[in-house]
This record gives structure tokens, sequence and C-alpha cells, in this order.
């Protein structure tokens, strides 16, 4: 059987970089920031999913946070979210050197 663990969030900021001393400050996670993306990433503790700060937009609203679910197939996982009465809003993008993402909203 097929598993869909949550595999990566981000969590919209007005201050990204704030909001990473932030969390490290409180709660211990470890930042990075990928330069050329300018992409503030966390890992939290003992297991814990990691992140990113994402910077707020009109796009992206404040208190927006976004989960990454991995699936085998983003094809067919895509095709079983709109037969349920969900969207594509991103379709299938490649993330070079990594694999491939696409975001979605459910029905509700």
């Amino acid at each position: 059987m097929a598993t869909y663990p949550i595999q990566h969030i981000e969590i919209s900021a007005s201050d990204p970089n704030a909001a990473a001393e932030f969390y490290s400050k409180v709660f211990g996670w470890k930042i990075e920031v990928e330069e050329n993306m300018n992409y503030i990433q966390f890992t939290a503790e003992e297991g814990g999913i990691g992140g990113a700060f994402t910077q707020v937009s009109d796009e992206n609203p404040a208190g927006t946070v976004l989960a990454y679910v991995t699936t085998e197939d983003i094809e067919a996982s895509l095709g079983k979210i709109k037969a349920n009465g969900g969207k594509t809003l991103m379709p299938k993008t490649e993330i070079p050197g990594f694999g491939y993402f696409a975001v979605f909203s459910d029905p509700t």
C-alpha cells in the first residue's frame, strides 16, 4: 500500500530572516539559507518535518502554510485529486537535481 507522508512545509513570514531567527532561538531549529534561491530552510530536531520560511505576498498571505506530500507517482496523485473535487494550482514542476512538485487545492 502506498504511503503519503508530509515531507516539507513552507511557512509564510513578512520577514523570513526574522522568522528563522525566532524559531531557531525558541525551538533550536537548524537554519540553512539556499543562496541561489534566496530560500531559508529549517530542520526540526528529533526527526521532525523540515521546511522553509517564504516571503509574504499577494499570492502568499501571512499565515499561509503549504504542506508537501510525498508520492511515488505525482501524475496519478494529481489525477486522484481532480477525480475527488480538487484542483491543480501549479502543474508538475521540476526542482533540478531533486525531483518534482505540484500545488493543489482540496474541494473545501
